[in-house]
């Protein structure tokens, strides 16, 4: 009889990077089952309730944190790690303290990630950019977070930040500031 390979749910909103992912960590002897939204993500754990899991903490509808939560009621055996690019202190702390393994940030490769999941490496080792950020890469982050949400469209950003146009689309332009 074949071995039965470790179950790994991996949710992004992103469906490219979800799909690329899931054939690298497929072709790492997982058996990968993938969602979109965290409802999509519960469906597929109530049905088999996965060994592993990795989580974008943003997504629409209901963060990786609140998804988070619903998996660890499901089965708080689970290993989950979450997944980022936006990755700040506290929300790795918020995410440890709700059962999650590890915190990477984005861009993270499949070896990173796998190796994330060993409990010898604490978040501290994994994740560098967990160090408290300069004002500069919170601002650009922030910025580009906004921009996100807004779908791209600069004016209503602005509006939302309460900062001239052209003076958002300068500060967007730039290249991510480095700690």
């Amino acid at each position: 009889m074949a071995e039965a390979l470790p179950s790994l749910l991996l949710v992004d909103d992103d469906a490219t990077y979800r799909e690329r992912l899931a054939k690298a960590i497929a072709a790492r002897g997982f058996e990968v089952r993938t969602a979109e939204d965290a409802e999509a993500a519960v469906a597929l754990a109530d049905a088999d309730s996965p060994e592993y899991a990795v989580l974008d903490l943003r997504m629409p509808g209901e963060s990786g944190l609140d998804l988070l939560r619903r998996l660890m009621a499901i089965d708080p055996t689970t290993k989950v790690l979450m997944l980022t690019g936006y990755g700040s202190i506290a929300t790795a702390l918020e995410a440890v303290r709700l059962g999650a393994v590890n915190y990477l940030t984005k861009p993270a490769d499949v070896d990173d990630i796998l190796a994330a999941f060993s409990p010898e490496r604490p978040v501290s080792e994994t994740s560098p950019d967990l160090e408290t950020p300069s004002l500069a890469r919170v601002e650009w982050e922030h910025i580009q977070r906004v921009l996100q949400d807004c779908d791209g469209n600069l004016s209503e950003a602005a509006r939302r930040l309460g900062m001239h146009r052209r003076s958002l689309q300068r500060k967007a332009a730039r290249r991510r500031p480095s700690r």
